[in-house]
């Protein structure tokens, strides 16, 4: 679908932790051209102090029923009034926004390595790739077990690893530090990861001296969407690229890292 400004229905607005939410929401028309990596601008509405939409990553699509389903984090006054959101309103959205993740082949034995709210983007992927599940590695780091959240639902399409900063569950320390990263890197042949800035860049420098193919989502403050604001540029071996329209998502061999 092209991109276009669309009111969606609220179906659910479901709270996963202390944080985080999952709204799903119905389309009228067909959602078949959303994929992992893209994202959808969402007005708040009544809240006059807040004008400029928000983006949020999608969690998943249901082409058939025409439902995309985002992961909201609360970070601040725009998503924590999102969440108060009840189904049945209507929210104005744009999308789909930016460019997705380049789909691995079907003999690709994949490494998805997502934080904090960069969780969705891989959990989507890992359940479109396709792939044998034995093929689909994913591993999620937060700071503590309550930050993470639930991910029984997508178990089926992959073997997945978690890290907490506290080591309240799986392995203690960061994801660069898991076995399955540390010890299992050379059997991968891609490597897609979402979060917070630091972790991308460590994992994208190591997958640079490894000469592994990698893909990152960048999550630069993105006002417009359009790349319009300029607020999201990002410095890149072809120059300044606006993150918005020209990602998020790139290959690390193109960027400054």
């Amino acid at each position: 679908m092209k991109k276009t400004v669309i009111d969606l229905l609220l179906l659910e607005n479901k709270q996963l932790n202390k944080d985080n939410f999952l709204l799903k929401l119905q389309s009228p028309v067909p959602v078949s051209d959303i994929f992992p990596g893209q994202f959808v601008n969402v007005e708040i509405k009544d809240a006059q102090e807040i004008f400029l939409r928000r983006p949020f990553s999608v969690l998943d699509v249901d082409y058939q029923a025409q439902t995309i389903t985002l992961l909201v984090k609360i970070l601040g006054r725009g998503s924590k009034k999102l969440t108060e959101a009840q189904p049945g309103v209507q929210i104005s959205t744009i999308l789909p926004l930016g460019k997705s993740f380049t789909l691995p082949e079907k003999d690709d034995h994949i490494l998805l390595i997502g934080g904090g709210s960069g969780v969705a983007p891989m959990l989507f992927l890992a359940k479109l790739c396709g792939l044998d599940p034995e093929n689909v590695h994913v591993l999620i780091g937060a700071r503590s077990i309550t930050d993470h959240i639930d991910i029984e639902e997508y178990k089926p399409f992959g073997n997945f690893y978690f890290t907490t900063e506290d080591g309240s569950l799986g392995e203690k320390g960061y994801v660069t530090n898991h076995p399955v990263f540390t010890n299992k890197l050379n059997e991968f042949t891609k490597i897609y990861t979402c979060g917070p800035d630091l972790m991308m860049k460590a994992i994208g420098r190591i997958a640079l001296e490894n000469k592994l193919f990698c893909e990152v989502s960048l999550e630069n403050m993105m006002a417009c969407g359009f790349g319009v604001c300029l607020c999201c540029v990002e410095d890149t071996k072809a120059g300044h690229k606006c993150v918005c329209t020209d990602g998020p998502v790139f290959n690390v061999n193109d960027l400054k890292w």
